[in-house]
């Protein structure tokens, strides 16, 4: 992966990293309490796209601590003023994976002129948090397991994220209609153990996921088979 920066912003430093000539500009938002590491098997070939942001929400790694929960429109405003911090003009191709991907929702609807496309990643619906609520030392054992690093990299942030699902949710459907822009829908094919997510989990969930992809007319879903929920780590190519 390309190098790694800070910038600070108002509530605090993000960490970061740049690369590519563009327009437009990818910019990739991960899922609660995951680093960059989780991008990195895109590159360097996702920099021929165009501009690549990809940054670590306040509490990931080099990042600084969140200072209260991180909704939704926290996320966004921060990753608003990161951009314009970095002089990174609109049109933004929008790349969130799982509760990433409810954050690239809300950025869509309420700044639709920004958004030249979106691709959504294993992403959280709003109707998801049910699933999520109560999941977090799960979530978080996971996570370590995959990523291969110490639960104290993510946890506070996890938390943090956790905590305020139902705002992120309620915001998202508080705001406007999602843009009539190119989506990408990618889900993944290979099952979860139960333990995670039960069968009627996982029912609900992929209805959801059909349900993202109609969210625009130039919407579209793709099954990544090999893929459970990190599509760009196991899958590169294919996103």
């Amino acid at each position: 992966m390309p190098r790694k920066r800070r910038r600070r912003i108002g509530p605090g430093t993000l960490e970061y990293v740049l690369s590519g000539e563009g327009p437009p500009t990818v910019v990739l938002l991960g899922g609660a309490g995951v680093t960059l590491q989780a991008w990195s098997r895109l590159y360097p070939g996702i920099e021929r796209l165009g501009r690549v942001l990809a940054f670590n929400r306040f509490g990931v790694a080099g990042s600084s601590y969140p200072r209260g929960p991180q909704t939704g429109t926290v996320v966004v405003d921060s990753l608003r003023e990161l951009l314009a911090v970095l002089g990174l003009s609109p049109p933004y191709v929008l790349v969130g994976h799982s509760l990433g991907g409810l954050h690239a929702q809300l950025f869509a609807r309420r700044f639709p002129r920004d958004v030249a496309g979106v691709v959504l990643l294993e992403s959280t619906h709003a109707r998801d948090r049910d699933l999520l609520k109560g999941h977090e030392a799960r979530l978080a054992r996971v996570l370590s397991q995959v990523l291969a690093v110490p639960q104290r990299v993510f946890r506070r942030n996890l938390h943090s994220e956790m905590e305020g699902i139902d705002a992120s949710a309620r915001e998202l459907e508080a705001a406007g209609p999602f843009p009539p822009v190119p989506l990408a829908v990618v889900s993944g094919g290979q099952q979860p153990p139960r333990w995670l997510v039960p069968d009627h989990a996982l029912r609900r969930k992929r209805a959801h996921q059909e349900e993202l992809a109609r969210l625009s007319p130039r919407g579209g879903r793709v099954i990544a088979r090999r893929s459970g929920h990190f599509p760009q780590l196991t899958q590169p190519q294919l996103v």
